[in-house]
């Protein structure tokens, strides 16, 4: 891997809305879901930049250039006590993938979740994203096959909520 030192990461500000809304927009593409997408600029300053968000960005760049960001947030794990950083999404652009980028966001936040005294860093991966899951692997990340993960969404959350 031909790590740059030009890369750097760093807090994801109100001004960055638009790259963050192409990057979402890009990892919806990878994903084979580009119609998945319902946010916009302005949700994205209401829930990662306003005074009461609970999530958070982070950007990173090559020189000026943003190439990649993370979203995460923090959790809670009742047996250990502690939170946890779970990781919501991470995204490189294409043209800027080996050079080490995915790497230093995810130290970046692990630095962060020791900062916080967290007691885990979460998230997961699609089931067909080899080079993401042989990225995971390369970093001594162990998969957790014994959970399944259920979601209400859409009109099913809304009715199951007037129950």
């Amino acid at each position: 891997m031909n790590t740059s030192k030009s890369i750097i990461i760093r807090d994801a500000q109100p001004s960055d809305a638009a790259t963050i809304l192409h990057f979402i927009t890009e990892l919806a593409i990878y994903e084979k879901e580009p119609d998945a997408v319902k946010t916009d600029e302005q949700a994205i300053l209401n829930t990662l930049f306003s005074d009461d968000a609970t999530a958070h960005s982070i950007i990173c760049l090559e020189g000026d250039t943003p190439i990649g960001f993370a979203v995460y947030f923090y959790n809670y794990s009742t047996w250990l006590g502690k939170n946890g950083l779970y990781l919501e999404d991470l995204y490189v652009s294409p043209d800027s993938r080996g050079k080490g980028a995915g790497k230093l966001i995810m130290k970046h936040l692990a630095r962060q979740a020791i900062s916080k005294d967290c007691g885990r860093f979460e998230w997961v991966v699609l089931d067909w994203n080899k080079p993401a899951i042989d990225f995971y692997n390369s970093i001594n990340a162990k998969p957790q096959d014994e959970w399944i993960i259920y979601r209400l969404t859409g009109q099913e959350l809304s009715d199951f909520a007037k129950c």
